[in-house]
């Protein structure tokens, strides 16, 4: 599964095209885990805090860095000229241009989305726009979703996007820094959208028919979602999301649900002080699983590829504090029965974590100088 995004399927010619990206790595370093040995690749660096990045059906590599740009990675490549016609975004704190994501039907209609923050007089929000992609420009750019009300911070954005089975796309967006609108649904903040691809409400969404709630809404109660992909097995859309002071968490993201920030949480406010005293409360959720102290949880990507047949199945997490993938192994019971940390010696921040068209393991690293890491069995092509 290509992770935040539909899968494509392997083909031979899909796999040379990705071959082709790999054509200027550096030398690859060796790593040893509990299942697979594996070797880190530098496939291109000079990026400007990358954040989100879609494979292309030709072998191109789109990467969005946080300043606004979008750049292509092509053959091992990055090229100098990035993308043209990307729509203005609002950089600073935590916004800019986030995550990329296609269309199910990207080959036929060419159409992706972007997740960027956008500012106006009325504050920040996180927008989504539609456009169609073509010889390294956007066209047709339509922002098809905006959650209101804006704000003047510049925290919790949210951002990571992913499709569904049916084609629905799903937006989540932070609770923008302001706690208790996590709790609203007449608020967009702190929880996840399901839209059509014109940003339409789903059809089936849970609050539909709710007087004062917004018919987008998902889920709620979600404080910063900036992980988030479609299960290979199952079609579900699995998430993580920032903790304050601990108290990350992994949840499957199911309709209607309340997951609770702030009402609970295991983790603590900034400040050292409590943010609340209970981890439970009826009627809302707990975690699949959560972090004390906090990892800061960037990208994720759930591995269904050929290249590590051990990892089929795996969560694989990206973490800015602590510096490293984490690698957890859920039992059908959605239990994590085994967590291993990888690549704790790079000394680098992980912004994103998905599986490419071949198989191997790729991965953003944030940074003013970021780079594009690949991830392979030891001594494959």
């Amino acid at each position: 599964m290509s992770n935040a995004q539909p899968h494509h399927p392997i083909t031979p010619a899909l796999a040379l095209a990705a071959s082709l990206c790999l054509g200027s790595l550096a030398e690859a370093e060796t790593f040893e885990s509990r299942h697979h040995n594996y070797e880190v690749e530098s496939v291109a660096d000079g990026l400007e805090y990358p954040w989100g990045l879609a494979f292309l059906p030709n072998g191109d590599i789109l990467v969005t860095e946080k300043p606004g740009r979008l750049r292509i990675l092509r053959a091992g490549q990055l090229l100098d000229e990035p993308v043209s016609g990307v729509p203005e975004v609002a950089y600073g704190g935590q916004g800019g241009l986030l995550d990329i994501i296609l269309h199910p039907e990207f080959e036929q209609n060419r159409l992706l989305f972007l997740s960027y923050a956008h500012d106006d007089a009325g504050g920040r929000t996180t927008r989504v726009a539609r456009a169609r992609y073509q010889g390294g420009a956007l066209s047709d750019v339509e922002v098809i979703f905006e959650a209101l009300p804006r704000s003047n911070t510049t925290r919790h954005f949210a951002g990571r996007m992913a499709f569904d089975r049916d084609g629905y796309l799903y937006v989540p967006v932070g609770d923008r820094g302001d706690k208790p609108r996590a709790q609203d649904l007449g608020d967009d903040a702190g929880g996840v959208h399901r839209i059509t691809v014109d940003g339409k409400p789903a059809p089936g969404n849970p609050f539909f028919d709710r007087n004062g709630a917004n018919a987008t809404f998902f889920t709620y109660g979600n404080r910063n979602i900036q992980g988030m992909t479609t299960h290979p097995q199952t079609g579900e859309i699995w998430s993580h999301e920032h903790g304050p002071r601990g108290g990350d968490e992994v949840n499957v993201i199911r309709a209607g649900t309340n997951y609770g920030w702030p009402e609970i949480t295991y983790g603590i406010g900034y400040s050292g002080l409590p943010i609340t005293d209970k981890t439970q409360a009826p009627g809302m959720a707990q975690p699949l699983h959560y972090w004390d102290p906090s990892i800061a949880p960037s990208g994720l990507a759930i591995y269904d590829g050929e290249m590590f047949p051990d990892w089929q199945g795996d969560l694989f997490v990206g973490a800015l504090k602590f510096q490293k993938v984490v690698r957890l192994r859920v039992n059908d019971r959605e239990q994590v029965e085994e967590e291993e940390d990888l690549l704790t010696e790079m000394d680098a921040r992980i912004r994103e974590v998905k599986v490419g068209p071949d198989g191997a393991l790729w991965l953003l690293t944030d940074d003013s100088d970021g780079q594009v890491l690949r991830i392979t069995t030891a001594g494959s092509p």
